[in-house]
């Protein structure tokens, strides 16, 4: 017996009504990784990556990411009936970061709020939620985050990718929306590629299931999934984005999947700015919809170690032409850099502790 798939598609059609990315300008350039931990030699997964200042943290960068996505929802904060903030790297072990961002922006205390964790995922986890609560009519308009700051052990492969970064979506009716969200998809196991325990300071990665059985079984079941029960093919979307913790995966992903260089290079961001985690599939699609036409379709397969991958069918309206322009595009973050050498990166990002 065949098991008949079921998307999740809300009863109330939703959509994306504002969208706000944020990314540090501090850079740290791969090879500055190299020349302290290899001499310079072998080669370099990420041109540089993007390292949050001495005052920045998952809660201020949240915060900027959700006020451009309000300037172009056009909406006031305290029309959001949830905050949601999804990380790895939360700044408090036991504090939400979700209720920092609520009051920062104006959205107390007349709102839900609460912290997600999927690993790289936990933004587009909380994205699905905010479609269900939307499209329930519990809510008309929510707020959903994917943000992280750079991890990494020192000398580790991970920390030349290990960057920080994300976005924010106001997630409301279809018709006042920039891209209607059509259906979404989720695939899960229990598959331990990546983890961190309580009171551990770095990640742990299992090197021989990062690729497989992780990364690509994951999103490529999701998106092939999405295409066969939406009836499209990969001719049918204007743009593709996909997790991007290195430069080399969504490109082989997207290859296997049947999208063209064309179709992923405005969403691929990690060679410039590295690996965002929780924002790494989103804040591609923030780069997407800067410069996105109406009726353009957009796939999204995002990623979390665990594992898991989220896959979203977008078609983006009218409304994208009159409400992009009303906050700073992806691409101007990306491009405002200030270039750093390793030993402000170890002062900035607390490598050195002193007890």
């Amino acid at each position: 017996m065949t098991e008949k798939i079921e998307l999740l598609k809300p009863q109330r059609p939703v959509g994306i009504v504002g969208y706000g990315a944020y990314v540090p300008r501090y850079r740290l350039p791969a090879k500055e990784i190299s020349r302290i931990w290899t001499e310079g030699q072998g080669g370099l997964p990420v041109t540089e990556k993007s390292v949050p200042g001495p005052d920045e943290d998952v809660a201020t960068m949240s915060i900027e990411a959700a006020r451009n996505a309000l300037k172009r929802a056009g909406i006031h904060a305290h029309q959001l009936r949830a905050v949601w903030v999804g990380s790895e790297s939360h700044p408090y072990a036991v504090k939400p970061t979700s209720t920092i961002v609520a009051e920062a922006i104006g959205a107390v205390p007349n709102t839900q709020a609460a912290d997600w964790e999927f690993a790289c995922k936990a933004g587009t986890e909380a994205m699905v939620a905010a479609m269900g609560m939307v499209g329930s009519k519990m809510a008309d308009y929510t707020l959903a985050i994917g943000m992280d700051t750079a991890q990494g052990r020192p000398g580790d492969p991970l920390e030349y990718t290990a960057a920080a970064g994300g976005a924010a979506f106001i997630i409301g009716p279809a018709e006042n929306s920039v891209a209607e969200i059509e259906a979404s998809y989720s695939f899960v196991t229990d598959t331990p590629d990546f983890f961190r325990r309580a009171y551990q300071k770095y990640p742990e990665h299992g090197h021989r299931f990062t690729g497989e059985p992780a990364y690509f079984k994951h999103i490529t079941a999701a998106g092939e999934t999405m295409l066969k029960a939406t009836g499209t093919t990969p001719e049918d979307y204007a743009y593709a984005v996909f997790h991007q913790p290195n430069a080399k995966f969504p490109q082989n992903v997207a290859s296997a999947l049947g999208f063209t260089r064309e179709q992923i290079k405005t969403g691929l961001l990690v060679p410039m700015i590295g690996n965002t985690y929780s924002g790494a599939a989103i804040i591609g699609l923030t780069a997407i919809l800067d410069v996105a036409k109406p009726g353009d379709k957009i796939l999204m397969v995002s990623y979390g170690s665990g594992a898991g991958s989220d896959a979203m069918v977008l078609k983006v309206t009218e409304l994208i032409d009159e409400r992009r322009d009303k906050a700073i595009t992806t691409i101007a973050y990306v491009e405002r850099r200030t270039e750093i050498d390793y030993a402000e990166y170890v002062r900035m990002r607390g490598k050195l502790t002193m007890k």
